[in-house]
């Protein structure tokens, strides 16, 4: 799937985002301090590049945010969020297996979390996905 892309003016951002799973649980990155939105938690992931597949862009941003690479990994949902500096469009994947060691390379304190039972603030965008993921929890 070819993502598209558009300038900062006012424009749309194709993102991708992965829900990792490991024995029910799924992982959360808590955004570090200098970084927009710190301190809030998220589904690990990022910006398509121009020309970049979705898989190609989820590949490249797990490996270098968390050293891993999706081994067994699903297209779940899209979704659009107006922040008030930014619109998006985020893409986000079941990862049902990687391959790697997984390390915060960016800072990110990491936290597997129960469906359902997510008591951190995530970003606005990934709000309604967290309270769907309580209502239909992945395989």
């Amino acid at each position: 799937m070819q993502a598209t892309h558009s300038t900062p003016s006012g424009a749309e951002i194709d993102v991708v985002a992965a829900v990792i799973w490991r024995d029910g649980r799924f992982l959360a990155a808590r955004r570090p301090e200098g970084k927009p939105q710190a301190g809030y938690w998220e589904f690990p992931g990022g910006k398509v590049e121009p020309g970049e597949s979705l898989e190609r862009a989820l590949a490249r941003e797990l490996d270098e945010e968390l050293g891993i690479r999706p081994a067994e990994a699903a297209f779940w949902c899209e979704k659009r969020h107006a922040y008030p500096h930014l619109r998006v469009r985020l893409h986000f994947f079941h990862v049902y297996r990687f391959t790697g060691r997984l390390t915060p390379r960016e800072g990110h304190e990491l936290r597997w979390l129960t469906p359902g039972a997510a008591d951190v603030p995530f970003l606005e965008a990934d709000t309604q996905i967290v309270d769907l993921l309580a209502r239909e929890p992945a395989r």
